[in-house]
């Protein structure tokens, strides 16, 4: 980049960027929180909930598939403003879809609005953490994403005091939508101009073409990176929405138990991601994947095989550390030539999102024919195979740069 930074200046725009992160979590959970609500107040059956809430999952995938490009010619600063921006307007409409008009359309436009913002700043935000690790020279990828939990822990808290309250969907989603507002606007002042935009990219060659941009999907490294993250995403977001069930069906416990172990998992994931970076920073990224995988498939192993509760409160454990820093290592490893950053870490975050969106409801149709137990067979695999290529993840030499950067090398 162009412009000089003082270390008071790194340290706002780390801060800034902590609280993008926090935010983004913050207002997906304030969402979460209103769903059975929403759904009360529309009439909405499972099925249609169904539809309506992929409106969400549509504007996070454009959203994501566009970042790259905009964000390019942008810069993250603005990208980050303008997608928590509309995700802001897209709580009122949701908000208001459900409370003033009780209609499921308004609320599917709400949350493709909600969803696209939410998409292009997570890119945006992630192409701003691996900047400052080039900044500072030092791995804080796992910081950030863990602040995004933090964020979506006190949203949750809040939703809760909302519903017990009875406070109405507007009132929430809008007190909400205007607290994320005013932040991102606050803090815009202290990050950088122009990160991610291919003109700063502190390389002497040119900017990236469009082409250019896509053809990262092809590059062998980008997609063995991208395999690692789909891997260790699929066991996320696998906990994430049918480890409850796991523990009710193939365990016969309450739901109140599986509650507790879900919520062992997602603790388990925010400290291990409160202290990657010092682990990052003192063993190395194919390290930290290789231990994560092994974990996880250490855990998953326990939780399918064992058919003892605390055996497997042990299991979930070990799967939520594993699962704690396959995304947030990947994208930092996706970052690491400036000269195409945001449309690598744009690639590596779809997958990572795709894995999210697309794997639990696999899974699912898997689990009738299987059980919902021994379909996690399919999550171990998943895990083994982003453990085996841990080594992608290496980092860039200025040689391996300039041989990724340029197409005419993509095909070899």
């Amino acid at each position: 980049m162009e412009y000089a930074l003082t270390s008071r200046k790194i340290h706002l725009w780390r801060l800034a960027i902590y609280f993008y992160f926090g935010l983004s979590g913050f207002a997906m959970a304030s969402w979460v929180a209103q769903t059975p609500n929403i759904r009360d107040a529309i009439g909405a059956s499972t099925a249609q909930m169904g539809w309506i809430i992929f409106g969400l999952s549509a504007g996070s995938i454009i959203g994501l598939l566009s970042a790259s490009h905009i964000i390019a010619r942008w810069g993250g600063r603005v990208i980050m403003l303008t997608g928590l921006g509309f995700s802001s307007i897209g709580l009122v409409v949701v908000g208001i879809g459900s409370s003033w008009f009780t209609n499921g359309i308004i609320v599917f436009i709400g949350l493709s609005l909600f969803g696209f913002g939410i998409g292009i700043c997570d890119v945006a935000m992630n192409v701003e953490g691996t900047t400052i690790e080039h900044k500072i020279k030092k791995s804080i990828l796992t910081s950030f994403h863990a602040v995004y939990s933090l964020g979506t822990f006190f949203g949750a808290i809040i939703g809760s005091i909302a519903n017990k309250l009875h406070l109405s969907v507007i009132t929430h989603l809008s007190v909400i939508a205007m607290i994320v507002f005013v932040l991102i606007v606050y803090f815009f002042r202290f990050v950088p101009a122009g990160t991610g935009q291919d003109k700063n990219n502190d390389s002497n060659d040119p900017p990236m073409t469009t082409k250019e941009r896509l053809a990262v999907w092809k590059e062998q490294r980008t997609v063995l990176i991208g395999l690692i993250v789909l891997g260790m995403a699929f066991a996320e977001g696998s906990a994430g929405d049918w480890l409850p069930l796991v523990i009710v069906d193939g365990y016969e416990k309450t739901p109140a138990s599986a509650s507790f172990m879900y919520g062992l998992f997602v603790a388990t994931m925010t400290i291990s991601r409160g202290v990657g970076d010092f682990l990052l920073n003192k063993f190395g990224r194919v390290a930290i994947l290789r231990a994560s995988a092994i974990s996880a498939a250490i855990g998953l192993m326990i939780v399918i095989f064992s058919g003892n509760y605390y055996a497997a409160a042990i299991g979930i454990v070990l799967w939520g550390f594993g699962s704690a820093y396959g995304f947030p290592v990947g994208l930092s490893a996706a970052g690491d030539d400036p000269r195409g950053v945001a449309a690598r870490v744009g690639a590596v975050t779809t997958v990572g999102y795709l894995a999210f969106l697309v794997g639990p409801p696999v899974l699912g149709a898997i689990a009738e024919s299987i059980t919902l137990l021994k379909s996690l067979i399919f999550v171990l695999i998943g895990v083994t195979i982003a453990g085996l290529l841990s080594h992608a993840a290496k980092p860039m030499t200025k040689s391996d740069q300039k041989l990724e950067s340029h197409p005419t090398h993509l095909s070899n």
